[in-house]
């Protein structure tokens, strides 16, 4: 694969609670003159990123129930509303882990469904972040197939802030219980040029990093 394209798979991310205003403008900037895929960013930063980057190429994506899944099937749906009429056309939302564990795989999917309808009304992607880390292999695997019955655009490995990140395994395994519909998107942990292909060449179509400018450099 050729270095010049890898810049269209990534989502360059800046999720941390403290980050500032400067923070944002900064990765906005990087992120039109690299052509980044899309910058992801904190709910409160939607409406200020998608200022910055109404010009580009470069998509804004937003999380919903992050980064634990755990709140109220309306309220996720509040917050998906509000971030799309603010501007993103990308939404990364979390599962509902509690009802997985549980093996409540009904409320998983009519959770997670209604984020993909709101969606949906907004011309927007919806990416379910699964964090397979927290997931036993058998749960892992329905849980995406859960969320591709939900009608979700993408599977996501990880939130970047649970106890592990992407995985090589996880990624191939997101890619065959996707099928040809529903892409991947790798994250958490994700440091290196080499280690961004291998996810890549694993089955990802993208790449979620906040350290994107390193791994393009």
């Amino acid at each position: 694969m050729s270095d010049e394209r890898l810049e269209w798979y990534i989502d360059s991310t800046i999720l941390r609670p403290d980050a500032s205003r400067d923070d944002i403008e900064k990765l906005c900037k990087d992120a039109h003159s690299h052509a980044f895929r899309a910058v992801c960013v904190n709910p409160v930063w939607v409406e200020l990123a998608s200022r910055l980057l109404g010009n580009s190429s470069t998509a804004v994506c937003t999380v919903v129930a992050f980064p634990l899944g755990a709140q109220l099937t309306t309220v996720k749906v509040y917050e998906a509303e509000q971030v799309l009429k603010q501007g993103a056309s990308e939404i990364d939302v979390v599962i509902n882990l509690g009802a997985a564990r549980s093996g409540d795989w009904e409320l998983v999917e009519t959770d997670l469904r209604a984020v993909v309808e709101v969606c949906r009304s907004y011309g927007a992607i919806c990416k379910a972040i699964l964090e397979m880390c927290l997931l036993s292999p058998a749960e892992k695997r329905k849980a995406a197939l859960t969320a591709v019955n939900a009608g979700v655009n993408y599977l996501k490995t990880s939130t970047g802030f649970s106890k592990a990140g992407a995985i090589i395994e996880d990624v191939r395994n997101l890619k065959k219980w996707g099928g040809s519909n529903v892409l991947v998107k790798a994250a958490g942990g994700i440091k290196t040029k080499a280690e961004a292909w291998e996810m890549i060449e694993a089955g990802a179509s993208r790449i979620g990093t906040s350290r994107a400018i390193d791994i393009v450099s």
